[in-house]
């Protein structure tokens, strides 16, 4: 078992920018790149995995028929590879939209549902997120707000800043809104009910709405949230590390790497690292894998002590 380090699926959705292939040097054949999906063993995008013995296949193949115990113990619960993580780059709003539970997707979509973390990496001043409702709303009249296109008198409208973490369960009304730019940690689903798109069109047209499944699975009591506090910042030899948000499904931590970082990786989870910001090297035995600005790493469970050499932002996430 050793590092894995992987080529990340783009999407170049209409609200997308260039940040990520400026910025993070993501590689694109197209003028947007909306998401790079930096941990990812979903159909719809699925990660490379660049050098060593499994050069050039997918890291859900490598997962299935070579490395089942990369996972570690805490995966047995779950019958799928059980997150997705993503950089996004919103130069546009996306759409208004809401994720199922795992119950509804699972009987509706043949998929599990979305909870989602953001981390806002950067963002324009005065940027925000929608996010929730801002009253209780029945049924009838959430689906008649869609309808009349009011639908944005009746949601929160939160200003956003570098660093903020929102945490958003399935169910939650959101979007993220254009100028922001960051790291989404999520159950790994790609299902998505859009409830309002601002008119646009493409291709000619509008895109598809999903109003009667939205208002099967929206919260409709009001909810309010000025972002989801962090976790205490710990000092350790060589780096900080910070905690962002943890769940039942998820646990990311910020790693602030001054020169030089160890960090543990038992049987219990694999581990993600995604560098933010800066350059770094992770060192395990006589393998060095670089990590720069925008690239990502899979540390099979239970490889032990890894180290990360380099002036170097890192986001952690285990299982």
């Amino acid at each position: 078992m050793n590092i894995l380090k992987l080529r990340p699926a783009v999407k170049d959705y209409i609200w997308g920018g260039t940040r990520l292939s400026k910025e993070f040097d993501i590689v694109s054949f197209t003028d947007k790149q909306a998401e790079a999906w930096v941990l990812s063993c979903h159909d719809d995008g699925e990660n490379i995995i660049c050098g060593g013995a499994f050069d050039g296949r997918s890291l859900k193949d490598v997962l299935e028929n070579e490395g089942k115990d990369y996972l570690g113990t805490n995966c047995n619960k779950f019958d799928f590879f059980p997150i997705l993580i993503k950089l996004i780059d919103a130069k546009d709003n996306l759409s208004i939209q809401v994720h199922p539970d795992d119950e509804y997707a699972l009987k509706n979509e043949n998929q599990f549902g979305k909870t989602e973390a953001w981390y806002i990496i950067d963002c324009d001043e005065g940027a925000e997120i929608i996010y929730g409702l801002c009253r209780d709303m029945t049924k009838e009249e959430l689906k008649n707000s869609i309808e009349n296109n009011t639908l944005l008198e009746n949601v929160n409208r939160i200003k956003v800043k570098k660093g903020d973490l929102f945490f958003i369960p399935s169910g939650t009304i959101h979007a993220i809104c254009k100028g922001i730019l960051l790291a989404e940690v999520q159950q790994n689903s790609n299902v998505t009910y859009r409830v309002y798109d601002y008119g646009r069109l493409q291709n000619g047209k509008p895109r598809e709405l999903h109003v009667e499944k939205a208002v099967d699975v929206i919260n409709l009591k009001a909810v309010s949230c000025d972002g989801s506090p962090l976790g205490e910042t710990e000092k350790k030899e060589g780096f900080s590390e910070t905690l962002l948000s943890s769940c039942e499904l998820f646990n990311f931590k910020r790693l602030d790497v001054e020169e030089s970082a160890v960090i543990k990786v038992d049987n219990k989870s694999f581990v993600s690292l995604v560098a933010l910001e800066g350059n770094g090297v992770v060192t395990h035995g006589d393998t060095c894998v670089t990590l720069y600005k925008g690239e990502s790493v899979f540390l099979p469970a239970g490889i032990g002590e890894v180290e990360i050499l380099g002036a170097v932002t890192v986001l952690e996430t285990r299982v």
